[in-house]
């Protein structure tokens, strides 16, 4: 069966275009692949630098995987800094990239400049190492990525490539891949932008446990045109097409037959809201469960991280035997 990896950053809130483009196609695809999912904390240091916020960051999204489908029986969810490995394993890829390709890569550069004036952590820099260790660790044959990713995986599939020269066959070469299609989300304020936590305020963004009276309010207040006519065009009329969009992902229905149900705006901007209220509702109620036993969400992460560990120490066993390290 071929092995998926798929990790996330604990950072912020999820929010619903999270949901329709990436996490509700996890669920959907984890009895098809043996699929490993990394809450990947560690990566979260070269953003968060306040003491606590990973941590409970870690265990609320933890709590969301779970409540949007994924069952810790059939996929292996597991908290990156739980196993050592990736670390261990990390300094090993450093020292098989060079400098020059680090220095090439896109999101560093953005990334940089964004902060330019202010502290640049060295591990922006060297992100793409600890990246790597994480995907060659679980024998990854595919990476679901956003083009937005898709130079990580190539500079992974460079260095094991490279390590697999020098040192002899031993790391699996893993390839990026497509990711099953998601709803595209785009902001409720700014529908030619994405749905995205860097935005400037939060008057566009639904969040997955937000108040269901508040979500209904937030999908009346869309940005749409000043025309009248609701018809499915994302140049000419993208904030419709946004709400065609996410009323498709909740109902099933195509964008364009949703839209010859509509002659007007209002109507389509509450029946959206309403149907998002209520496919949000199963999750809101799982979470509030999960939540509220962090001790049980504990044993789930420790199951899913000694299921990781099986395979990360044997890759890493693998690689410390290829270069020959002497054994303790």
């Amino acid at each position: 069966m071929t092995r998926v990896l798929s990790c996330i950053q604990p950072t912020g809130d999820v929010h619903l275009g999270n949901y329709l483009g990436a996490l509700r196609n996890w669920t959907l695809g984890q009895h098809d692949a043996d699929a490993f999912h990394g809450i990947v904390d560690l990566h979260s240091l070269t953003a968060i630098e306040a003491p606590g916020i990973i941590g409970e960051n870690t265990i609320k999204l933890a709590a969301t995987l779970f409540a949007t489908g994924l069952d810790p029986d059939v996929a292996t969810v597991f908290v990156q800094s739980h196993i050592f490995e990736h670390s261990q394993l990390c300094w090993v890829m450093e020292c098989t990239v060079s400098f020059g390709e680090l220095s090439r890569m896109v999101q560093f550069k953005d990334k940089s400049a964004k902060r330019e004036g202010e502290f640049i952590p060295a591990g922006l820099f060297t992100y793409p190492a600890l990246q790597a260790a994480d995907i060659v660790l679980y024998d990854a044959d595919e990476v679901p990525v956003g083009d937005d990713q898709r130079q990580h995986v190539e500079i992974t599939r460079d260095i094991a490539v490279r390590f697999n020269h020098r040192f002899g066959e031993t790391f699996v070469i893993p390839k990026a891949v497509t990711p099953r299609a998601g709803a595209r989300v785009m902001d409720l304020q700014e529908p030619t932008s994405k749905m995205s936590k860097s935005s400037a305020g939060d008057a566009g963004l639904v969040y997955l446990y937000e108040d269901p009276a508040a979500i209904v309010k937030k999908f009346k207040r869309a940005v749409t045109d000043s025309e009248s006519e609701v018809r499915y065009d994302r140049e000419a009329k993208p904030g419709i097409s946004n709400l065609l969009d996410i009323l498709s992902a909740c109902t099933g229905d195509s964008a364009e037959t949703l839209a010859d149900k509509y002659s007007q705006y209002g109507p389509l901007k509450s029946d959206t809201g309403e149907a998002v209220v209520e496919m949000l509702r199963p999750i809101q109620a799982r979470y509030a469960e999960l939540i509220a036993d962090k001790a049980e969400l504990a044993n789930l992460l420790r199951q899913g991280a000694a299921k990781a560990r099986v395979v990360a120490s044997a890759t890493l066993e693998r690689a410390y035997n290829a270069i020959g390290f002497l054994p303790a």
